[in-house]
């Protein structure tokens, strides 16, 4: 196979989609020591063993994982074995999991942090300096756009276009959704306070950035890279940076400024389908997993 079809291949994925199937599959064949092609019966025996140790959502990615390479090297998929569909509706019978999730970023904590990030934002040193601009700008995006980590990552300067002091219109190339890799424009309106646009202006007029991803790693010199930041650095860069305000950080992750936009739109009456179309999501499930229902109970509560 040619290397551009070799890369346009590679394309049709995520890149944190391929990683996650590569350790699927290295789990299947070195750690539990299957052998690839699989047959219908080592899956369900593979299930069955591992139940107890995976979880079953960590269970279906790896069956995924193995469907995706049985189709690509032409054999038969063993994952449509309707014995591997009921054992893993048995797994999740006889072992159900709570759905970890991240703290959502209250509207308070974003406010405390940002606060202590402007007051590094005036720092002499350079490092100090462009780390707190950079951080500003992040977080505010990734908040009241209601980002991921990896949408954050791949955003790129040659398609952001300033509207000063009224918002930024954003190309955002395709993501975790998006199947046919149409990507979509957003809207990121300029705020009163907190403002997202005013964030992004300044990092860019420090950075000096103007093409490439927007968001780089930063040595202690001040050196700007030339590569973007990893997504999986993104729930570390934001507990860094509640670190350095003299705030507790720990229960923060990237999905933290997801969830924190969700709920404060929901609190502030934003109606399901509107939060739908602003965030992106296609169901109301989606919707509901990342909002903080706490109801308020007033005076009954002890």
């Amino acid at each position: 196979m040619t290397a551009p079809i070799d890369r346009y291949l590679r394309a049709a994925r995520r890149e944190s989609t391929l990683r996650r199937y590569r350790q699927a599959l290295e789990h299947f064949e070195s750690d539990w020591g299957g052998l690839l092609p699989a047959s219908g019966e080592s899956v369900v025996r593979y299930l069955a063993e591992q139940a107890e140790q995976l979880s079953s959502a960590t269970l279906r990615t790896h069956l995924a994982a193995l469907a995706e390479w049985h189709k690509r090297h032409g054999f038969l998929d063993p994952t449509k074995d309707a014995r591997v569909r009921d054992v893993l509706r048995g797994i999740q019978a006889e072992h159900p999991r709570p759905v970890k999730q991240a703290d959502a970023l209250q509207l308070q904590a974003l406010d405390e942090c940002i606060a202590g990030l402007q007051g590094q934002a005036s720092s002499l040193v350079a490092g100090e300096r462009l780390r707190a601009l950079r951080d500003q700008a992040l977080i505010l995006l990734g908040f009241w756009r209601a980002f991921r980590s990896d949408d954050l990552c791949r955003l790129q300067i040659e398609h952001i276009q300033i509207q000063t002091g009224k918002c930024l219109e954003i190309f955002l190339a395709s993501g975790k959704t998006d199947r046919e890799h149409r990507g979509r424009t957003v809207n990121v309106p300029a705020l009163k306070r907190l403002c997202p646009v005013q964030a992004y202006e300044a990092w860019l007029a420090a950075s000096a950035l103007r093409q490439g991803p927007v968001f780089r790693g930063i040595d202690r010199w001040g050196h700007v890279s030339a590569d973007g930041l990893n997504p999986n650095s993104v729930s570390r860069l934001l507990r860094l940076a509640f670190a350095r305000s003299g705030l507790d950080g720990e229960g923060y992750s990237g999905h933290s400024l997801r969830r924190g936009f969700a709920t404060w739109a929901s609190r502030n009456e934003w109606g399901t389908k509107a939060l739908m179309e602003y965030v992106g999501w296609r169901d109301v499930q989606s919707a509901m997993r990342y909002i903080d229902t706490n109801a308020p109970f007033g005076d009954w509560l002890r």
